[in-house]
């Protein structure tokens, strides 16, 4: 394989990381239809354990 030739600076491999992680954005939330606390989209809720109102998991199970 390849090897670099010179090792990249440090405001090099920064400027490249601070597009990234600049261009990330927080996850969409919504309001559980059984408890009503917030929770991300597509997975279960925290709080209560349901998923499109079905219990799925147990509530300590989730942390």
């Amino acid at each position: 394989m390849a090897n670099p030739k010179r090792k990249h600076s440090k405001s090099r491999t920064r400027k490249r990381r601070s597009t990234y992680y600049n261009g990330l954005s927080k996850p969409e939330t919504m309001e559980c239809s059984n408890c009503g606390s917030p929770k991300v989209l597509h997975r279960a809720c925290p709080s209560c354990g349901h998923y499109r109102g079905r219990r799925v998991v147990e509530p300590t199970e989730m942390l």
